[in-house]
């Protein structure tokens, strides 16, 4: 039995998968801004975002359905963190462009 409601665990799972998702961008380019290493960081970025849902998802079941086991929750974190892979990109575009045309 958990000591945190599932409503706190998907309240702190979203706000730790989407701080992840806009920091990852840039860690990744820091990290990786070389002269033969720059076509990775997107790669890098999603593996990273991947793993770090799964864990994410994994520690906090309630992020999946009720019930899933171990792996089917990996899975569900899985495509979690891309999607504030996603996010963070999205954010990340809009803070460095802003948003013009009104």
């Amino acid at each position: 039995m958990s000591l945190v409601t599932p409503t706190a665990q998907r309240v702190i799972g979203i706000v730790v998968l989407l701080v992840t998702g806009m920091l990852s961008l840039p860690v990744s380019a820091f990290l990786l801004d070389g002269q033969g290493t720059e076509n990775w960081i997107i790669p890098v970025q999603l593996l990273a975002m991947a793993a770090t849902g799964a864990v994410v998802t994994v520690a906090l079941p309630a992020l999946a359905r009720e019930g899933a086991t171990t792996g089917r929750r990996a899975r569900t974190g899985m495509w979690w963190g891309l999607l504030a892979a996603l996010v963070g990109v999205l954010v990340s575009w809009f803070a460095l462009n802003g948003i013009s045309g009104a």
